[in-house]
């Protein structure tokens, strides 16, 4: 509570109390008696009463003085309905007079009351929403943030592992600061550039690098602030985003997950009519303005695929520029732009680091940094190692260490086998992954152990004979569980799940079965830049063909698992020799496993 409000409750407070003791002040002075009526009517027939007024609800008057009293005392009681009442008063002298009550003011509070509650409550409810939404009476108005150029201090030096996407975006910015050097040929900028990617990849701290290199506005604002509970207001808020940027071109509007606002209209079983409003509103303006002006509207997202077609077509959104995943150079030179906010060691080697992370945003990479140098100060450390970007990566991949998890001595010695049966497949079998680690410490929520495969390469294709190795590898560990122990465990549920899935893959979708042939059976496309689990809704095609699809599934698992099996019982030495090792020391290299296979 702030001390403007803390003074108005005790102003109040010391109302009530000063009109309570006026109140009973008066009620003092005025000395008045309260009789029961039965009393009233004795004193009456005992002839003690002088005067009574007679009101609707009480009655009111004067006793005769008695005693050494000259004054005469006041009384009140309740009226009842008493038909004899006249008569007696009249037979025993005392003067009663009728009072006429007007219930003007009475009638008139009874309705200004209530209505002044009503409108005291809406006035409140409509006060918060304001407060909420920037002003009720500003509710149509564009919620977009404005940076001057001053204020942006982002440039394409602050922006790495994206320079096919810099090219791209660099002639916006010659555009803005040189406009006169493309209307010169009668050429024209594009009017909407679509910045589409994964999650993390940087798409919006491009767009600021932009603005910043061109040293212009910039309009931020997320596609999810249009749409609000009142009808209408979307349309109200992108006529008000146009209206300003207009008035402060040459400027960039940026409209941060287009697809909050710009999903396909009519797609699903039930519209959203607000949502659709507003899009045709921005279709409308992207079609009034004229980009020679100097505004260009700027977009990010991860879902084109569910865009509506109207807002990418040639006029509006005809510029895609991809901000995808860094390659192993992209990734270092982001590795070195976070790294200069942190103190490295000697031995912190980021070229290292850079080829452990394949796949990597640079959202994730940034994280390894931050990471790394919080590890390094829970150390004590001084400077930033090798071990903790290690780590760090690690606890990206696998999750953070459970080091209080304790396991027994018969579920250790399990994951032990289960772990180095992985990674003996992983190290026979050509093509695959490196194996870097082998730990039976716990990590995430559920992994009680776990094998490291860094790549040593970005790859972008697979072969099927590589398909196939990957599920030898997930099906290593349950299978060396039953060589050893003579039957499987509850460990293995991960390995199995995303064998399958593979093996899904290669029947359904990439057309590496021999006996359903060279044709896709997947039925819904799945998202380009996000990762979903597969649809499990049945495909376009009929029950025998499913039938046929699980019996190839089955039989490239049951393939491999034959062929596992026979490697591991050749290997039968190298298992018991890395499982009891890392049974010692709990973590292993694999350099280490490998020179026990050489050796065994």
């Amino acid at each position: 509570m702030n001390k403007t409000t803390s003074f108005s409750i005790w102003y109040v407070l010391l109302a009530i109390m000063a009109v309570v003791l006026v109140h009973d002040f008066i009620h003092a002075l005025n000395k008045v008696e309260e009789l029961p009526y039965s009393q009233f009517k004795s004193l009456v027939v005992a002839g003690k009463v002088a005067e009574v007024s007679v009101t609707s609800q009480v009655l009111t008057g004067k006793l005769k003085p008695e005693g050494e009293s000259k004054e005469p005392k006041a009384f009140a009681t309740v009226r009842v309905e008493d038909p004899d009442l006249v008569r007696e008063l009249d037979q025993h002298g005392v003067i009663f007079t009728g009072v006429i009550e007007s219930t003007f003011w009475r009638d008139l509070l009874s309705w200004i009351i209530p209505v002044a509650l009503f409108v005291g409550i809406w006035f409140f409810i409509f006060r918060r929403l304001g407060q909420a939404q920037g002003g009720f009476m500003q509710v149509g108005q564009s919620k977009a943030k404005i940076y001057m150029e001053k204020d942006i201090k982002v440039t394409f030096a602050d922006v790495a592992g994206v320079d096919e996407a810099k090219e791209e975006l660099q002639e916006v910015i010659e555009f803005l600061k040189t406009p006169e050097k493309f209307t010169k040929l009668g050429g024209k900028i594009p009017k909407g550039i679509l910045l589409v990617g994964p999650p993390g990849t940087g798409k919006t701290l491009l767009a600021r690098a932009v603005a910043g290199e061109a040293g212009v506005t910039f309009f931020s604002i997320s596609g999810s602030e249009f749409v609000e509970m009142f009808v209408g207001v979307g349309a109200a808020r992108v006529r008000d985003l146009f209206d300003q940027a207009k008035l402060k071109a040459p400027c960039i509007i940026f409209i941060d997950e287009l697809d909050a606002l710009g999903k396909a209209r009519g797609a699903g079983p039930m519209g959203h009519e607000e949502r659709e409003q507003t899009l045709n509103q921005l279709l409308v303006e992207m079609d009034g303005f004229d980009p020679r002006i100097g505004v260009i509207l700027m977009a990010a997202t991860n879902r084109p695929e569910i865009l509506d077609p109207a807002l990418l077509r040639a006029g509006r959104f005809d510029r895609h520029v991809v901000v995808d995943r860094p390659d192993k150079i992209g990734r270092l030179a982001i590795l070195r732009v976070h790294a200069k906010q942190v103190t490295l060691g000697p031995d912190a080697d980021l070229e290292n680091i850079a080829a452990m992370t394949p796949g990597f945003s640079g959202a994730d990479l940034a994280n390894i940094i931050n990471e790394a140098a919080l590890l390094a100060v829970r150390r004590g450390k001084d400077e930033v190692g090798f071990s903790e970007l290690q780590e760090a990566v690690e606890r990206v991949i696998a999750g953070l260490e459970k080091k209080n998890r304790v396991l027994n001595k018969m579920e250790k010695e399990r994951v032990a086998y289960h772990e180095t049966g992985h990674a003996l497949i992983a190290m026979s079998l050509p093509g695959m992954d490196q194996v870097q680690k082998i730990s039976i410490i716990p990590r995430g929520v559920a992994a009680l152990g776990y094998t490291l495969q860094l790549p040593t390469e970005d790859r972008f294709l697979m072969t099927k004979s590589e398909l196939e190795n990957k599920v030898a590898v997930l099906l290593g560990g349950r299978i060396a569980e039953e060589t050893i122990f003579g039957e499987a465990s509850t460990g293995a549920q991960n390995d199995l799940v995303k064998s399958t899935d593979i093996a899904k893959s290669m029947v359904k979708a990439y057309g590496m079965s021999e006996k359903l042939g060279t044709i896709t059976l997947e039925r819904e496309r799945q998202p380009q830049f996000l990762q979903l689990p597969l649809a499990s809704e049945k495909g376009d095609y009929s029950e025998e063909t499913a039938r046929e699809i699980d019996c190839e599934v089955r039989r490239i698992i049951d393939e491999q698992y034959g062929r596992v099996r026979q490697m591991l019982e050749e290997r039968k030495t190298a298992l018991h020799q890395g499982a009891q090792l890392l049974l010692e020391r709990e973590v292993m290299t694999g350099a280490e496993l490998k020179a026990i296979l050489e050796s065994a």
